[in-house]
């Protein structure tokens, strides 16, 4: 940067500032401004702090800038670089308990790690920005300093259930070397790792064990690894188990989900094996096991051979899916009237029981169990008023509106914080602020807020406090239709109905059209990069890119085509291609039934609770889209259809 640059940003900056200022807007050119040096810092070539316009200076992200500048002189910081540590541990002073401090506090941690600032490292410490990697680098400053808690420290990091970063390797290296890392840690890690399911490091780190320590930690990880030759093997050899009943029950539950008949074919043995007092959960997983195959008669007669006081509500409900996939009309009514008085009175429950009634010709106590469950406003509402021959309908219950608390809301410095986070894109911080500001508001302005946040159009941040606050039926408000153009596009090019992608966006996103899932997936639709390239070239769309994908255009067109793929595989099975849509096309093949079945039975039984939930939600959503776009006209009879098997395959393969 030449000695002439900074004055001709000056002028840039004080032009845009005074070129965007708008009357309904007064941040619009210092956010303007905000940003280009926001920009800057990321670039890698922060501008000069010396030019900042005092507009800039008087904005309220001015501390966002100012943080970034400190984070990106952190990165660059020497050994010896005192003064951006003064600098920070001033900025830290100034903004303490605010939001903006935590990740500053963290990349300060770090860089102090790096530049082994052990002491500043350890005065500096706070928990609450703590993750795996700073609690690895406070070990390390104890070990440095030889404080004289540093082996409780190490030996703490050490039992962590699961891998830490390797920063933690020279914190463990010091144990080794000072002979604290004994055998009896070095087991109690292994079990750790292996109770939370971490069987292939739990491995790794047994093998530093003698040989006949570490054989009941192997047997261990193959039981969770392979359960099904692993029990042969002791069932053989009962003198080999050298295992508690804790890991071998475990082993036997993966079996018992991944293959009940085969777990069912070795029950009696394995029973034998564990004595008849331990014999009942061993039991109950296979129960469990059969009735997530939908191996119904067997489930229901695992179910029966065990005693009423072992059956809790998980089991009870997991009872009544298998008797309804097997249209036991009785014993699903028996296994409700063995829940609890609380999971009874769940709609869910309470729509079966009116299913069961109405089956075996009680058709008084059928309706008035059905009437019951209408007000609950969800799929099983939706359904129950469907089996009484009316059309689906919501019942809005608004959330009255105060001006005044919103509009003081909207002035709080918290909530002007987090808006102008919200403009300027950077979502995690927005939330943060929001976070931060709501907690001093008490249960009235908690709940104004959803319509401040409304008013914003930040759909997720408004849908989101009003589930914190138990605001569920006022639909106008939570319920919002963005993107309407290019959602109505979607449906015409799939032939899909709006509210049925409006619904689906809704559950993946919230209407985020930045978010990326913990797999991958990608925006409003929560699009797999892979799958939407594919789904591109068979539709004849261009190929996006990954960044693309945040594009709401190019998301929704792409989920809706994946979406109207599935409907073509399934047969035009709505309920099947949403469930393929959120389980994956290998899961939902799996579960297809037999012959054909009820919609709802089916729907009930789907065994990934997520997939279930977000199947009945998704359709609940689209209830309420149409109920708001046309007053509740489109027929919903396809959810009272039956669920068929896929087509046979025609010359032996399947059909796409």
């Amino acid at each position: 940067m030449t000695a002439r640059t900074p004055a001709r940003f000056a002028a840039l900056l004080l032009a845009l500032v005074g070129s965007s200022a708008l009357a309904d807007d007064p941040f619009a050119g210092a956010r303007q401004v905000f940003l280009l040096a926001y920009a800057a810092v990321e670039a890698g070539a922060p501008l000069p702090s010396a030019i900042d316009p005092e507009a800039l200076r008087a904005y309220p992200l001015y501390p966002y800038l100012e943080r970034a500048r400190l984070t990106h002189a952190l990165g660059r910081a020497q050994s010896d670089s005192s003064t951006v540590d003064d600098d920070v541990r001033a900025f830290l002073a100034e903004h303490a308990g605010e939001p903006v401090s935590t990740d500053l506090r963290r990349a300060w941690l770090a860089s102090l790690a790096s530049r082994q600032k052990w002491e500043t490292f350890l005065a500096s410490f706070e928990p609450a920005v703590a993750d795996a990697e700073v609690r690895c680098d406070r070990a390390r400053a104890k070990v440095a300093l030889d404080a004289e808690d540093a082996t409780r420290t190490a030996i703490e990091l050490w039992l962590a259930p699961q891998r830490l970063p390797t920063e933690c390797e020279a914190v463990f290296d010091w144990l080794r070397a000072r002979g604290a890392l004994t055998d009896d840690l070095v087991e109690q890690r292994a079990r750790a790792l292996l109770a939370n399911g971490q069987a292939p490091f739990a491995r790794t780190i047994a093998r530093d064990l003698p040989a006949a320590r570490a054989a009941p930690l192997q047997q261990w990880a193959d039981l969770l690894e392979k359960p099904e030759p692993t029990i042969d093997a002791l069932l053989q050899d009962p003198a080999n188990l050298r295992v508690g009943d804790g890991a071998l029950l475990a082993g036997w539950t993966k079996l018992a989900r991944s293959a009940p008949l085969a777990a069912q074919a070795r029950y009696e043995q394995v029973a034998a094996l564990v004595g008849s007092e331990r014999a009942g959960d061993y039991a109950l997983a296979l129960a469990f096991g059969l009735a997530w195959d939908r191996r119904a008669p067997e489930a229901l007669a695992a179910f029966a051979k065990l005693p009423a006081q072992r059956l809790d509500d998980n089991a009870r409900a997991w009872q009544a899916r298998a008797a309804l996939w097997a249209r036991d009309w009785e014993q699903v009514d028996r296994s409700i009237q063995g829940m609890s008085a609380a999971q009874q009175t769940q709609s869910r429950w309470q729509y079966w029981a009116a299913r069961a009634a109405a089956e075996r010709n009680d058709g008084a106590r059928a309706e008035a169990l059905y009437q019951t469950v209408l007000p609950s406003d969800n799929y099983y509402a939706a359904n129950a008023a469907m089996r009484l021959g009316r059309r689906a309908e919501p019942h809005p219950q608004r959330l009255a509106i105060n001006e005044d608390t919103v509009a003081a809301l909207a002035g709080q410095s918290g909530f002007v914080r987090s808006r102008e986070l919200f403009l300027c894109g950077l979502k995690a911080a927005a939330a943060a602020e929001w976070a931060s500001a709501t907690l001093a508001l008490d249960a009235a302005q908690r709940a104004q807020a959803v319509h401040l946040a409304a008013r914003w159009q930040w759909h997720d941040m408004s849908v989101a406090t009003a589930t914190r606050e138990h605001v569920f039926f006022d639909y106008a408000l939570l319920y919002p239709q963005p993107f309407d153009e290019q959602v109505h596009a979607a449906a015409k090019l799939a032939n899909l109905d709006a509210t049925l992608i409006y619904g689906v966006i809704r559950q993946e996103s919230l209407f985020r059209t930045d978010i990326v899932s913990s797999a991958g997936a990608v925006g409003l639709a929560q699009v797999l990069p892979s799958t939407a390239r594919q789904v591109a070239r068979a539709w004849q769309q261009p190929e996006p890119a990954t960044s693309e994908l945040l594009d709401p255009g190019v998301n929704i067109t792409l989920g809706a085509a994946h979406l109207r793929d599935l409907m073509n595989r399934y047969g035009q099975q709505t309920i099947v291609a949403l469930a393929g849509y959120n389980a994956g096309e290998r899961a939902v093949e799996r579960w297809l039934p037999t012959e054909p079945i009820d919609a709802d039975i089916w729907t009930e039984n789907i065994p990934y609770n997520e997939t279930r939930e977000y199947v009945q939600r998704v359709l609940w959503h689209s209830v309420v889209f149409g109920w708001l776009s046309s007053g509740g006209d489109e027929e919903r009879d396809a959810w009272l259809a039956q669920i068929a098997p896929l087509a046979p395959p025609v010359g032996g393969q399947p059909t796409i």
